[in-house]
């Protein structure tokens, strides 16, 4: 029995040192290549699609308006060689930076544009909330059905939902319809043109990117410990804050952000539904690209706006870092 497991254990370290024989130094010259490669496709990504266009849009925001296609004077051009790039550093302005301060039509937009993106943010969390939480206690063979009604406004055009919702808001629509049919009011309700409008189609647009992530951490949760708190005779309300909610935290963040920071900047709801008098920084931004030709202003303030959205998140994610540094 013995020289049998001798035997086998001579015959599998025989195997193993034919096998990393068999390992070539081009063979771990390819697997350490693909490992690299893996790595950098992010970071290929981030530099293609973000930095490079911050760049292009940062030097835009430095240069001067012109009566030309297109509508500005280049700067920190490379046809005159370094000696003209190093004049043209010297030469650098931030007037349009400073146009922005002064200017309180911007300020009060972009303070316009964060109230309602967090309004809606937290109008999106209470109606996704029991949403993904139903989804997530429903029977398994019923989960896939309902993840796909979720889903299902994405197979229509965004612009087709947001003016069916002219349709339904506007006075003589169908929501004011039906209440003077049941009898509710006697004369239809102004919404359309109102930050409500607005609210309506944000929680509505957004909604499914507030779902998703709740649905995804819900689903995971061990609901076990829900039973046993109300064996030790916790209140279900009770047990929801200290035990559901907690749990749910990175589901309640991970949707806050996806839906508050395409919010901000959102130019299609606040012109379709909020009308011409809603301030936001997504039709200041349209105005001054289309209507003005002012690109280089334009350009600033998209700068001060991914600064704005930008900014937090790191602040967020280098905080969150810290904490799982102290708890480990």
């Amino acid at each position: 029995m013995a020289r049998a497991i001798e035997t086998t254990t001579g015959g599998e370290a025989a195997a193993r040192a034919g096998a990393q024989a068999g390992e070539g130094p081009g063979t771990r010259l390819a697997a350490a290549l693909a490992s690299r490669f893996v790595i950098l496709v992010p970071y290929l990504w981030l530099l293609f699609f973000f930095l490079v266009p911050f760049g292009i849009v940062f030097k835009i925001s430095l240069s001067h308006t012109a009566i030309a296609m297109p509508p500005y004077t280049p700067v920190l051009g490379l046809g005159e060689g370094l000696a003209g790039l190093f004049a043209g550093l010297r030469e650098l302005s931030f007037e349009n930076y400073l146009w922005l301060v002064d200017d309180a039509l911007y300020l009060n937009a972009y303070v316009s544009s964060v109230v309602i993106a967090a309004v809606s943010t937290l109008l999106t969390l209470v109606v996704g909330y029991p949403l993904a939480y139903a989804m997530a206690r429903a029977p398994g063979s019923l989960r896939p059905v309902l993840l796909m009604l979720v889903i299902l406004p994405f197979w229509t055009s965004f612009l087709i939902r947001v003016y069916a919702w002219i349709g339904i808001l506007k006075p003589e629509g169908l929501l004011n319809q039906f209440l003077m049919w049941v009898g509710v009011i006697d004369t239809p309700l102004l919404i359309m043109n109102t930050h409500t409008a607005i609210f309506i189609g944000i929680v509505y647009s957004y909604l499914p990117f507030m779902v998703l992530p709740l649905y995804a951490t819900l689903e995971k949760m061990d609901f076990s410990l829900i039973e046993a708190a109300q064996d030790l005779g916790c209140p279900p309300m009770s047990a929801f804050w200290k035990i559901t909610f907690p749990l749910s935290l990175p589901g309640v963040v991970a949707g806050c952000l996806l839906v508050f920071i395409p919010a901000v900047g959102e130019f299609v709801i606040p012109d379709l539904l909020g009308g011409s008098q809603t301030l936001m920084i997504g039709k200041t931004l349209w105005n001054e690209f289309f209507a003005n030709r002012d690109w280089p202003v334009a350009s600033a303030v998209a700068i001060i706006l991914l600064l704005i959205l930008v900014l937090p998140i790191m602040f967020f994610q280098r905080a969150q870092a810290r904490a799982q540094e102290q708890e480990r």
